[in-house]
């Protein structure tokens, strides 16, 4: 064996034991920083490689390549759904069925895991494929999202010709709460339950999106298996913690249903506790042998059952309607509820998340309410009880004006959110400022969230302008703020002001309107005065700019706050020109670079601008319409691919004369 391939399994192979200790035992043996230097290593031997590369590499857990749609997989064995028991007399019954054709009878029960069904394939020991249930005949292949969760073995610990299991894909509460409250700022639409997060998650076209889920998963049966002999449930899941999945601790085995019985009412009352949300627990047959002589139904097992856990709802009422701004802008209503005790806390305000639920939902002040906790987290009113009114109840109408600031209220095309679109609101004002100084905006080196909080904190910055009124004295009266940082960081507030309008554009956060977007249109409107003038069917006109970042610009522009913080920046000698580019007069004016490897002098972003700045594309492939790739340090296949297709490749030093020289 030759020295990379040598280098490249080893290096597989430790990754994998450390992804086991800390994805499925919970007990790493090393930092995530020294994780991520493995990592690193392994990409960059595979980049050097690429003939080496394979698809159960822990490098090939994030897929680059979105989706068109998804195909389809025909399950070997049918994943059937259960028959539900709700009381004791349910499991008794249940438990006399089996005994009238059975000597042995015994139990596992375990965690009933709210999430998405799923079945994964192994050949050899590696993923072949996984798919959804489906219908139970045929399910939609998530193979590429599958691959980026991180406790589902891409390799299995131990070989075996062909293995299949069933298991459950789900997302934790707390990546739920995350999810949700990220989506509740951008003013879209929440997910209903942790289920929902995770089969929304895992059916999405890109698998990037799916690895930034944090989605976890559970292996709870072996549908298929050769060369070895399973003769009970409690050997399955053991043989599957062997092979190297993740299996639900909380499995009891239980030697009667009493006992049974007794496990499902611990869990009733624990359940609050776990990290995800359960709605009950699963009873299986243990011994294999009466499975095969319970046999099926068309729909479900003989042999198994799942005792539902009653849904936790309670009556309250809804005493009034507190409307808050978040620290993106969203205005969203909050009820303020009698005191009700649910699911381990008394509740007395619960999230209505966005007015078009609560006109849909037809919730009004006084009225009855159900509530329950989403996910076992959020606080959340089911449905008002309409039949209970008494006539004095009050509809609760989206307000015309912010209410911390008092500007008036948007909602643009497509959002479900109503906004507060000022950028000096007081309750969006440490974002928009975190945002205003970023690189990729105003970049005010120095300017990280921890001086902002302070500014704001302190009383020095109520608003956006008022970061260049700081002077020495004021800001050296901050903490950990010396004298020499305070000097570097007015430089850096002063060196801001000669940035281009494309930059302050960006640096407003104007909703719909990121970097790129900005620099289209003010090649076009190269005075900050035309954003005032311009309408919606003039700026459709513009190439890349849609009728929805239209209405964000119209709108933000129309706000006399906004205008107010424009004029305020412009007195602080805050630059209001684009330059006029004419792109046949630039230097690199339809020039494709690719970008492989490491710089020393800059960051790839900021390459990408000086190239842009000078009228050059940036490409993430190589093709033979590149002209250029600029190779750093450890270049990877790129860097191979420009060489096989005779592109010119451009070392840091002739990059950087080459920008020089133009």
């Amino acid at each position: 064996m030759n020295r990379p391939v040598s280098d490249i399994e080893k290096l597989r192979e430790e990754l994998r034991w450390h992804e086991y200790r800390y994805y499925v035992l919970d007990d790493p043996l090393i930092s995530d920083a020294e994780y991520d230097q493995l990592m690193e290593q392994l990409k960059n031997l595979e980049e050097a490689h690429p003939e080496l590369l394979t698809s159960d590499s822990p490098t090939q857990r994030v897929g680059g390549q979105a989706l068109d749609k998804f195909g389809s997989i025909v399950h070997r064995v049918p994943l059937l759904s259960l028959d539900n028991a709700f009381s004791y007399k349910d499991l008794q019954d249940f438990d006399q069925r089996l005994k009238k054709e059975l000597d042995e009878v015994s139990y596992m029960a375990e965690l009933k895991i709210d999430g998405v069904s799923i079945a994964l394939v192994y050949e050899n020991g590696k993923l072949i494929n996984a798919a959804t249930r489906g219908d139970g005949q045929v399910g939609e292949d998530v193979t590429i999202n599958i691959k980026t969760i991180k406790t589902i073995p891409l390799k299995l610990r131990i070989t075996v010709p062909r293995l299949e299991v069933r298991g459950e894909v789900y997302m934790p509460k707390g990546e739920f709460l995350r999810l949700n409250t990220e989506k509740e700022e951008k003013g879209e639409k929440i997910f209903a339950n942790p289920r929902n997060a995770a089969a929304g998650s895992l059916r999405q076209l890109n698998p990037r999106i799916t690895a930034e889920r944090s989605l976890a998963s559970f292996i709870y049966d072996i549908l298929y298996i050769e060369g070895r002999e399973i003769l009970t449930q409690g050997e399955a899941l053991q043989t599957l913690r062997d092979f190297g999945f993740n299996v639900n601790p909380q499995a009891r085995y239980c030697e009667d249903i009493d006992e049974v019985f007794n496990f499902t009412e611990e869990l009733a009352k624990e359940r609050h506790n776990l990290p995800y949300e359960i709605d009950g627990v699963v009873v299986k047959l243990n011994p294999y042998a009466g499975r095969s002589l319970m046999g099926q139904t068309i729909r479900s097992p003989r042999w198994a059952i799942a005792y539902k856990f009653p849904a936790e709802e309670k009556e309250t009422r809804l005493l009034d309607v507190e409307v808050n701004v978040g620290r993106t802008g969203v205005i969203a209503p909050t009820a303020i509820l009698e005191p009700v005790f649910i699911a381990g806390t008394t509740v007395s305000r619960a999230s209505m998340h966005n007015f078009d639920l609560v006109a849909e939902k037809d919730i009004r002040i006084g009225d009855r309410v159900l509530i329950h906790k989403a996910g076992d987290i959020i606080p959340e009113i089911i449905k008002s009880l309409p039949e209970q009114r008494t006539g004095e109840e009050r509809i609760i109408i989206p307000p015309e004006n912010c209410p911390t600031c008092g500007s008036g209220v948007v909602r643009l095309d497509g959002e479900v959110a109503f906004r507060c679109e000022n950028i000096n609101c007081p309750a969006r004002l440490k974002e928009s400022l975190v945002f205003f100084a970023s690189r990729g905006a105003m970049d005010i080196e120095g300017m990280g969230p921890a001086v902002v909080e302070q500014l704001v904190n302190s009383g020095l910055v109520n608003k956006v302008a008022d970061l260049y009124n700081l002077d020495l004295e004021k800001l050296i009266s901050l903490d950990r703020m010396g004298n020499k940082s305070a000097q570097n960081l007015l430089q850096a507030i002063e060196d801001s002001k000669k940035r281009p309008l494309h930059r302050l554009i960006t640096a407003l956060g104007i909703r719909n309107i990121g970097a790129k977007s900005a620099r289209i249109l003010t090649q076009q409107l190269i005075d900050i005065d035309d954003f005032f003038k311009v309408s919606e069917e003039e700026l459709a006109q513009i190439p890349e700019i849609g009728p929805i970042m239209a209405d964000s610009i119209v709108k933000f522009f129309a706000e006399p706050r906004n205008q107010e913080t424009i004029t305020h920046l412009k007195q602080k000698g805050v630059n209001m020109m684009e330059e006029k580019l004419v792109q046949r007069e630039l230097p690199l004016a339809n020039k494709t670079f690719v970008i492989t490897g490491t710089l020393k002098s800059m960051t790839r972003t900021q390459a990408s601008e000086a190239i842009q700045d000078l009228g050059g594309k940036i490409s993430s492939s190589v093709s033979k319409k590149t002209d250029y790739v600029v190779a750093g340090e450890s270049p990877g296949s790129k860097y191979d691919k420009a060489a096989e297709l005779g592109v010119s490749i451009l070392d840091e030093t002739q990059f950087l004369d080459k920008l020089n020289r133009q």
